[in-house]
């Protein structure tokens, strides 16, 4: 039975990261993916020459050490990009995130009126009432923006990536993915300006060839130093005496299926995961008490799937990406690859297109065959009026994600607590990740946590939970505030962070 000193579970950001960590700590590890590629979402997946994300992954952020990882990886494979995104909302388009004033001018005297009067009847009422705490995502944005703008701008995007009504979704995920504005605010720098207001970031960073293009690299890195990435491999079964993990077991397949599957049997002294901790703990041998299994299958995930439409125009709209929000329309969102790199695309007089749907495993969207998948795909787009009619879509495919979006349920929060509780019981094993532990990390916050689990190896003292993902993720920043941090970036310009209301 090989022994390794570390096993790391998941070839992500998280666990790719972890590997990295650790070599520069001079320990050697192996890393096991149940997929045939590294990177996890933040992969880029290739059809015919035609390179596209599982999502759309702008590379942002403010640790430094993680800065630096990004930029000792890829180097000067990254590109600065120009920042355009906008929301489709019955046929006209709105800034992205929202300019008050700007969206009042599109809405017409009337709208905006009752939605400024429903604004400043939030406001009364916060101030009428300073002890009242949102508990939901609609109370919370209803709080801070008052109803009309709510219903308008969040409630049917928000209920398209979730699925669920926002009146079941936790207040935490809006405190921590929105930025409040204020009307005052916005009135005065409008009216007589400012000295350093705060603004945009106007660009953003990205690997040439696409986000997988950074994890690829890696894995590269890794196999050079000795550190394992076996691939097609899923973990059966995590054996443990008490409180230390003393055997991981394994089922590595072969994709062609030309070969048997093999079982591999590997023993460890420290075990990383970033699988999903709910899987995780269904994996343990012997299992856990009754409770925890129970809230492990008391945790929910979101899936999520992208048609990749090939059109045959040199340019369509000059967005990154759009977010739809038009109820009519089931799509989501829309990426422009072309616009995010021009390397994405293999001929300079075509588009690519990621039309995204946001759906579970199990219902109507997801259980489509490919080719009604397309069809609606097609449909959606040519209906949209973005400069597309059906002949100019030449070809495209489907692509699925499993558990691409931890949910923030009513319940998600008591679930998860009994898991970490039970885990943090364990002397070896530390869980990481967005996955790993169930928290809608960005890229970067997913690497600290793989970065600090490695340096918990190495006989640090990092309480991996604490890592502070609710620091800000917003993009506005003064002229001093940009200048600053890109002064103290060891790596690649930041580039803006994932938006609010994001999947």
């Amino acid at each position: 039975m090989p022994r390794y000193p570390v096993i790391v579970i998941g070839a992500g950001p998280a666990g790719l990261t972890a590997g990295y960590e650790l070599i520069k700590q001079g320990v050697r590890s192996i890393i096991l993916e149940k997929a045939e590629q590294v990177g996890g979402i933040s992969r880029t997946e290739v059809y015919k020459g035609y390179r596209f994300d599982i999502g759309g992954h702008r590379f942002f952020t403010k640790v430094g050490e993680v800065n630096a990882i990004w930029a000792e990886i890829l180097g000067d494979d990254f590109i600065q990009v120009p920042r355009l995104s906008r929301i489709y909302y019955q046929g006209k388009f709105y800034d992205y995130p929202l300019s008050l004033l700007k969206t009042l001018k599109n809405l017409g005297p009337v709208a905006s009126a009752l939605m400024v009067a429903s604004y400043l009847k939030a406001k009364v009422k916060k101030r009428l009432n300073p002890s009242f705490q949102a508990e939901t995502f609609e109370e919370w944005v209803t709080d801070s923006f008052g109803e009309r703008l709510y219903k308008t701008f969040f409630k049917t995007y928000t209920e398209k990536v979730w699925g669920i009504p926002c009146s079941q979704i936790r207040a935490d995920w809006a405190a921590q993915r929105i930025q409040n504005m204020s009307l005052k605010r916005v009135v005065i720098n409008a009216l007589f300006g400012s000295q350093n207001a705060k603004s945009l970031i106007k660009t953003f960073d990205y690997p040439r060839l696409g986000p997988g293009m950074m994890w690829e690299r890696c894995q590269e890195l890794l196999m050079e130093q000795g550190t394992v990435v076996q691939l097609n491999t899923e973990i059966v079964r995590i054996e443990h005496q008490g409180t230390f993990v003393t055997k991981v077991i394994a089922r590595q397949v072969d994709p062609a299926g030309a070969l048997p599957d093999r079982t591999l049997e590997l023993s460890g002294d420290q075990v990383i995961n970033s699988m999903p901790i709910s899987t995780l703990v269904h994996r343990l041998d012997p299992p856990p008490p009754p409770e925890v299994l129970e809230a492990a299958r008391g945790l929910k995930y979101r899936d999520f799937l992208i048609v990749s439409l090939i059109i045959d125009r040199p340019d369509l709209f000059p967005d990154n990406w759009l977010y739809i929000h038009s109820p009519e329309f089931r799509v989501g969102r829309i990426q422009n690859f072309k616009n995010w790199s021009p390397a994405m695309v293999p001929d300079a007089s075509k588009t690519c297109l990621g039309m995204e749907y946001f759906c579970s495993e199990g219902d109507e969207l997801w259980e489509m065959p490919d080719s009604a998948l397309m069809k609606l795909a097609a449909q959606e787009i040519t209906r949209l009026n973005l400069g597309v009619q059906r002949q100019d879509i030449e070809d495209g495919c489907v692509i699925r994600q499993h558990k691409a979006y931890p949910v923030y349920d009513g319940d998600y929060r008591r679930h998860l607590q009994v898991l970490q509780d039970y885990i943090e019981t364990f002397e070896n094993l530390q869980t990481v990740g967005r996955n790993g532990m169930h928290r809608y990390n960005n890229q970067d916050h997913s690497m600290l946590t793989a970065l600090l689990a490695a340096k918990n190896i190495a006989g640090e003292n990092h309480s991996l939970w604490d890592v502070n993902v609710e620091r800000s993720y917003h993009e506005n920043f003064t002229d001093e505030e940009w200048t600053k941090l890109r002064q103290t970036s060891t790596g690649p310009a930041p580039a803006a962070p994932p938006l609010p209301t994001v999947a």
